[in-house]
């Protein structure tokens, strides 16, 4: 089964940075699209930033400009890179990857996400 792993989330003062990752394990082939969501309390989980095995991005309106998303593809891992962080930014960010499990086909797969709270 693969596992997501998300790290590098916690609490920021507005206009600070964190740098978010999240590594894929298990019985995995190759991964395709990897990405970034999240979800404040009471909100619907809304899409943050996605990657292709390519190296295209898309990203939602409001984190143009602030985030970057890359990832290392021999270590099957994504980054999202957060700059000038504001209090809206609040909430459980979630990585999700597709891949292609070894004898099966492509799934998709959430991690348990990681909390960035920011806040003065």
């Amino acid at each position: 089964q693969v596992q997501l792993v998300e790290s590098g989330g916690g609490l920021v003062q507005p206009g600070g940075s964190l740098r978010l990752s999240c590594v894929a394990s298990g019985n995995i082939f190759r991964m395709n699209a990897m990405g970034w969501y999240r979800q404040a309390p009471g909100k619907q989980r809304e899409l943050v930033a996605r990657i292709t095995s390519s190296g295209s991005t898309n990203y939602a309106d409001s984190m143009k400009g602030r985030f970057t998303i890359s990832r290392d593809n021999a270590k099957n891992t994504v980054y999202l890179q957060m700059n000038s962080l504001k209090p809206e930014d609040t909430a459980d960010y979630y990585c999700w990857a597709e891949g292609i499990l070894t004898g099966a086909g492509a799934y998709g797969f959430w991690g348990q996400g990681t909390q960035v709270t920011v806040s003065s």
